[in-house]
């Protein structure tokens, strides 16, 4: 009995949906609670839609949530969106190589649609997968921004049907950035500034009595994280080994890019032409003596 296939023709378009599938079935739960907080923060179904699409940033949305529920001022939460979603900047110039030969119009359109998970699944596949091209990123950037929208959108209903506690958008966002910092916390040093940032947080909060000192915070802090890193990077002999930088988690790596399968292959293929250098070296010592030898013999 023949067993049925899903993808028979092998539709190119089905196979990157498989591979963003994971992902898009992710977003269910917390593009849902995005949604009823934004409706609680007094968003309408056609504003969540236009934010999901426009912004598509979970932690954007979320911290728009919050500060709208606040009466913060527009300045206020400008300059939040703007340093938290600046990491897109780094993001973005490390698929660069990837889609370089395409047009403006094109990396235009896969800049607008990128977030940090559809981001993580691109970067792998281009970096494992040699069949993996820049239209099947944008594929995988559209799906995911299809599910996230939904996902919200329907969440906007929820949140129309239900009475929502205003005070839950405070738990969800400290929630949703404990669980940022705990993935980005990887060495000393980043654990330092967290602390730091913290201190300083709560310091400028109280002096400005304003969400401001939180964004000066955290660029006092990022400031001294990057002087000491700098600092490390240019005077210690193995910076690696530097207390700051030596890696507090060292999860186990279960991919192997290209990259490293490249350097692989070099170093392999140096150490077998080490290892015929040396032969060579040995075979011409020892035809070198016995020439000695016969020399000798014939004196």
């Amino acid at each position: 009995m023949a067993k049925a296939q899903i993808n028979p023709e092998k539709a190119r378009w089905l196979e990157v949906l498989g591979v963003s599938m994971p992902l898009c079935l992710s977003y269910i739960p917390i593009g849902l609670a995005c949604g009823i907080l934004l409706h609680a923060a007094g968003f309408n179904f056609i504003m969540i839609l236009l934010v999901s699409v426009l912004v598509f940033s979970g932690g954007a949305q979320f911290i728009l949530a919050s500060l709208l529920t606040v009466n913060s001022p527009l300045s206020t939460i400008f300059l939040s969106l703007f340093f938290l979603e600046l990491r897109y900047a780094l993001l973005g110039s490390s698929l660069s190589k990837y889609i370089k030969q395409k047009s403006a119009r094109f990396i235009l359109m896969f800049s607008a649609s990128m977030n940090d998970e559809n981001y993580a699944i691109n970067y792998m596949k281009f970096a494992t997968d040699k069949k993996w091209t820049p239209d099947d990123a944008l594929l995988v950037e559209y799906y995911s921004l299809a599910a996230w929208s939904v996902a919200n959108m329907v969440g906007g209903l929820i949140g129309g049907a239900i009475s929502i506690d205003l005070e839950v958008v405070d738990f969800a966002l400290t929630a949703l950035f404990l669980y940022m910092i705990v993935m980005q916390v990887q060495n000393h040093l980043s654990f330092v500034i967290c602390i730091l940032a913290s201190v300083l947080g709560v310091y400028f909060l109280v002096l400005t009595k304003n969400t401001l000192g939180l964004i000066i915070a955290t660029l006092l802090a990022s400031f001294v994280g990057f002087m000491i890193e700098n600092t490390v990077r240019r005077h210690s002999k193995n910076p690696s080994n530097n207390w700051f930088l030596t890696k507090m988690f060292r999860p186990q790596i279960t991919k192997t890019t290209l990259e490293d399968k490249q350097a692989q292959e070099k170093k392999e293929i140096k150490e077998v032409e080490n290892l015929e250098n040396k032969i060579e070296d040995v075979v011409k010592h020892h035809e070198h003596h016995e020439d000695d030898n016969q020399h000798h013999n014939e004196g």
